[in-house]
């Protein structure tokens, strides 16, 4: 039987310090297999994965880290407004610094929509280091789709205590993080971005998750994250299901990211 094991710890990066918590997983398992880093979406954080890491852990057998990436959750706040490279800015500017304070030389990235996006990022950024990465409702291009539902999702956060919401997780930042989403991915400046480079320059195994009701992105996004990768690739669209399938259908995420890094 699995027994699991939970730490915090405080990262130290160049612009502030990032909250990190740990799900460790103690099976007879050796050596143990890279870790797990997730990598939370544009309004998410430690606390909002939930259940998530910890079951994560139980049925891998693996190590789970997530972190607030700065400017969200408990880690300090951002220094103005996001760059609009944040997405491959991520792995120096707060991957980097946890692997090294952590003492991670291998590990297996998985994000969370925006968060899929930085894991492949990292993946390509890190060929030596990632073994496997895992997107679950990832963007790779911005699709009206995904704009659409920015554009609900901003409204909805416009009605009176909305924005509450947002502060139960991250305090007086919140209306740093709803503008970090909001503003950078509605922005004229943003409208040509993809992940087609980093992309090209994955070379690990790579499992692309997605919702077949997606209300932030169609199903043209994992196949097209798939098909781009330069490493092996699996894709699975889950029907029925919106862009949080880890929540919505918890039990078939976590058993099929188990299957698939069971020989990883």
């Amino acid at each position: 039987m699995t027994t699991l094991e939970t730490e915090t710890h405080w990262i130290a990066a160049d612009q502030g310090r990032l909250y990190a918590h740990i799900w460790r997983a103690r099976t007879a398992a050796a050596p143990a297999p890279p870790p797990i880093i997730l990598f939370h979406d544009s309004l998410g954080s430690v606390a909002l994965w939930r259940e998530f890491p910890g079951h994560l852990a139980q049925r891998t057998g693996r190590t789970v880290i997530a972190y607030d990436r700065l400017g969200f959750g408990r880690s300090d706040p951002y220094p103005g407004l996001l760059r609009s490279s944040f997405i491959r800015d991520e792995a120096s500017a707060g991957l980097q610094p946890l692997r090294e304070q952590l003492g991670i030389e291998r590990f297996v990235a998985l994000g969370h929509s925006v968060g899929g996006c930085m894991a492949a990022s990292a993946a390509a950024q890190c060929p030596g280091a990632c073994s496997a990465v895992i997107t679950e409702s990832a963007q790779a291009f911005i699709e009206e789709r995904t704009l659409e539902g920015i554009r609900t999702a901003k409204a909805m956060f416009a009605q009176p205590d909305q924005l509450e919401r947002l502060r139960k997780y991250h305090g007086e930042k919140a209306a740093w993080v709803l503008g970090a989403w909001v503003d950078t991915w509605l922005s004229p400046g943003f409208r040509d971005w993809n992940l087609d480079d980093d992309l090209r320059r994955v070379r690990c195994p790579l499992l692309a998750l997605h919702g077949e009701n997606d209300e932030y992105g169609s199903a043209h996004h994992p196949h097209r994250i798939a098909e781009l990768s330069g490493g092996p690739s699996e894709v699975e669209v889950f029907p029925h299901c919106g862009h949080v399938p880890h929540r919505e259908i918890g039990e078939a995420v976590l058993g099929r990211i188990a299957a698939w890094l069971k020989p990883r």
